[in-house]
């Protein structure tokens, strides 16, 4: 059953399971997909005697805007500002906060920014690292991995917001089958996320998002002191667990030669064989795992 509990600038919709006082975990997802990422995870942590928070993220499902004032941002600043306002709103003490994509992105603004208030991070794509440095945006890439990149390109455009929102269901599901291409999925499955996309501000922050980390757009005033923060490119300090997919076409594996700035504390990678970007579904045991190992 979906709960909800208003948080900072959201009406925050979310699924609840296991101990109410045991180890809480926040599991948070990305785009384009929904807490179903987590169907097979939330049970295992559940079982171990956790208490397991995943929420839709700001655009996505049932969450809501609690004004029509506040702007449609997707930025970093905003998706670490829910996480931290839904610990707050939910009095979770020190939770291991989980995630890839937006999710890892929102969990890795909090463990960096505010570690006090984190037991650990799990942290899935790349080096676990995943705080955009806006500064460097713009400077171009290799064009194979320029490549990688054409959905963001193509979200720039007014064309790419007007596809989003006629084509969400086809591009997104094309989506995940780029980004995971040795993940077999149903119909079923895909759908079943899909409909969070009929959330009304979902294209308004998408395009936001895409656009904002590349310094297109301004970001909401009210964040903009948190963006300063992140600027910095802050070292994450808490217990760190990052986990990466094999065969991610999105995000390939990176060198860890930045490693000792970005992780300060205690730090493990670990690459999954085979597995895409979509980690906690395609590999939930994996994922579960290095939660378990945080606690």
């Amino acid at each position: 059953m979906i709960k909800r509990q208003p948080a900072g600038a959201l009406d925050v919709a979310y699924l609840e399971s296991g101990a109410p006082d045991g180890p809480p975990v926040v599991l948070l997802h990305g785009f384009p997909y929904d807490p179903h990422a987590y169907d097979d995870v939330a049970p295992i942590l559940a079982a171990k005697g956790c208490r397991v928070i995943t929420p839709y993220l700001r655009s996505f499902g049932s969450t809501r805007f609690r004004s029509a004032d506040t702007p449609r941002s997707g930025q970093q600043a905003a998706l670490g500002s829910d996480l931290l306002a839904l610990i707050d709103a939910l009095s979770l003490e020190r939770p291991v906060v989980a995630g890839y994509d937006w999710g890892g992105r929102a969990a890795c603004v909090v463990a960096a920014l505010w570690p006090e208030r984190v037991r650990g991070l799990v942290s899935g794509g790349g080096d676990g690292y995943n705080i955009q440095n806006i500064a460097t945006s713009m400077e171009p890439q290799a064009p194979e991995y320029e490549l990688r990149y054409w959905y963001q390109f193509y979200f720039h455009s007014e064309r790419g917001r007007a596809g989003l929102a006629r084509n969400r269901h086809a591009l997104c599901k094309l989506l995940w089958k780029l980004w995971s291409p040795n993940w077999v999925f149903d119909d079923a499955t895909y759908d079943r996320t899909a409909a969070s996309f009929e959330n009304p501000d979902f294209v308004d922050v998408v395009i936001h998002s895409y656009r904002h980390r590349y310094a297109l757009v301004a970001g909401d005033p009210a964040l903009e002191d948190i963006e300063r923060r992140l600027a910095a490119q802050p070292a994450i300090s808490v217990r760190t667990v990052a986990l990466h997919g094999e065969a991610n076409s999105v995000l390939p594996a990176v060198g860890l030669e930045l490693r000792a700035r970005r992780f300060s504390g205690p730090y493990q990678r670990t690459v999954i064989p085979r597995i895409g970007h979509n980690v906690p579904q395609e590999a939930p045991a994996q994922f579960a795992d290095a939660v378990l190992s945080l606690l």
